[in-house]
């Protein structure tokens, strides 16, 4: 029985991307390919916060609502998941997880949705080690998964029932916890906590690297999205290892799951064109002082533009490690071997990977929408700008990341306080990767030179 369910799975694979005729539906729903190494049935999918609840982090909301997904209105998922039929329906991530906030002006106000903006809310860690801890949980069996399941989709039959029985429950449950072995590495690591990913180690388990002998910690804090046009030919990612947007998105859309074999071009190829152009929400303008954004922009001219303007003479190149200060972490965990395999990837197609690199620092990122790219430096160690203006050792050493209510005189969200600890999740700058030193540009301005200089980056 279990040879004809296999020849069955392989016989009757549909492969059908979800696709969306709306640009913007189809950035937060449509399909990327990364369902082909990380897609979860979807049935199971859904039934899960429902029988394993304990697993889930004590932060609001219900489901996975608690790991920092975003739910619309009217909508059974949440922005960022995709689904592709095939054999059983699978649902995956895509672009938008990572790159879809939430803002609000005042804790009683219902959230903003942001598309481009980064998922400061979204736990990616915290949401693999919910299906790790529920795959490892004897309550992920065929009997209570199909019960769950049942009662959530009336619909589901007796043929899918089986098919699940016999196969699809213990390949899902396998294939959860291949994963974990692979990403064990992890959990020597400080956590991550919301809105930050480690982008490149995993990589190194995909090419066979023994990461028991590697200690580097990658973590990053996830990035925007908008205007990508003016960004093609800087160097990209936080340590400028390639310079190629469409490259750029296809390892981050591998990253996610895809393969080679599965990367959905035409489906991403609507995306790029869509963020080649996307412009950052403006700060509202009734909170900005004309008058003190012009004094403002002296000061960004003389001390910023030439590292973050567009059309600024270091905008986009890489500042060594000697000169910024900031933690080396991130930078050392991309070693030149990995750059070399990272150039073997899409070796028998048109767009093969050829423009990472190895470097030794950070790149200087362009600051449009900057207001709300909040906490800051390339591991998101210092909560607003007005912090950021301050010298290393006057920064906070502990923070909550994850609270979307927005502090308007400091410009970033609010990151102390009872609400802040409820919702957020607590970031310690002691941690190993977590350090908030260095980036001394204009700590030596004064009190009110700095808050003309905020008011200007206000209007980025």
């Amino acid at each position: 029985m279990v040879l004809l369910l296999a020849l069955w799975l392989q016989l009757f694979d549909k492969n059908t991307p979800e696709r969306h005729s709306d640009i913007l539906a189809h950035f937060k729903y449509g399909s990327i390919g990364a369902e082909d190494r990380a897609g979860i049935p979807y049935s199971i999918w859904r039934v899960l916060p429902k029988i394993f609840p304990n697993y889930l982090p004590h932060r609001p909301g219900t489901g996975y609502e608690r790991l920092g997904f975003v739910y619309e209105s009217g909508q059974v998922r949440p922005i960022g998941t995709s689904i592709r039929d095939r054999q059983v329906r699978l649902i995956g991530l895509n672009c938008a997880i990572c790159h879809t906030g939430t803002v609000r002006d005042q804790p009683n106000q219902p959230p903003q949705i942001v598309l481009g903006m980064p998922a400061h809310q979204f736990d990616f860690q915290s949401y693999f080690n919910f299906l790790v801890k529920c795959a490892n949980d004897p309550a992920f069996n065929a009997n209570v998964l199909l019960a769950a399941i049942r009662q959530d989709d009336p619909d589901f039959g007796f043929l899918d029932a089986l098919g699940y029985r016999l196969l699809v429950i213990q390949r899902t449950k396998d294939g959860i916890l291949d994963q974990a072995k692979r990403l064990a590495f992890l959990n020597s690591r400080p956590p991550l906590g919301p809105g930050r990913v480690d982008t490149f180690n995993p990589y190194k388990t995909m090419f066979g690297f023994d990461m028991s002998k590697d200690t580097a910690v990658g973590a990053a804090d996830l990035p925007s999205l908008w205007n990508q046009k003016p960004r093609d030919g800087l160097w990209l990612h936080w340590d400028g290892n390639n310079n190629l947007v469409s490259e750029r998105n296809k390892s981050a859309a591998i990253g996610a799951g895809a393969s080679d074999q599965s990367l959905d071009l035409d489906g991403m190829k609507r995306v790029e064109d869509w963020i080649w152009t996307l412009p950052p929400p403006p700060f509202p303008p009734s909170r900005i002082d004309p008058s003190q954004a012009a004094a403002g922009k002296a000061l960004y001219d003389k001390h910023c533009a030439d590292c973050h303007a567009f059309g600024g003479k270091r905008t986009g190149q890489v500042e060594p490690l000697a000169a910024i200060g900031t933690d080396p972490e991130r930078v050392n965990s991309f070693t030149p071997e990995l750059a070399a395999k990272m150039n073997t990837i899409g070796q028998n197609y048109p767009w093969k990977f050829t423009h990472f690199r190895k470097t030794e620092g950070y790149a200087n990122m362009p600051l449009d929408g900057v207001w709300l790219r909040a906490p800051y430096l390339h591991n998101g160690s210092v909560p607003t700008l007005r912090d950021l203006l301050n010298k290393p050792e006057d920064r906070p050493k502990v923070f909550y990341r994850g609270y979307d209510v927005y502090d308007w005189n400091s410009l970033g969200f609010v990151t102390s306080g009872l609400a802040a600890e409820r919702v957020g999740v607590k970031f310690d700058t002691s941690l190993k990767g977590n350090s908030n030193s260095g980036h001394n540009y204009a700590t030596h301005l004064t009190a009110r030179q700095k808050d003309q200089l905020l008011e200007f980056l206000k209007t980025q």
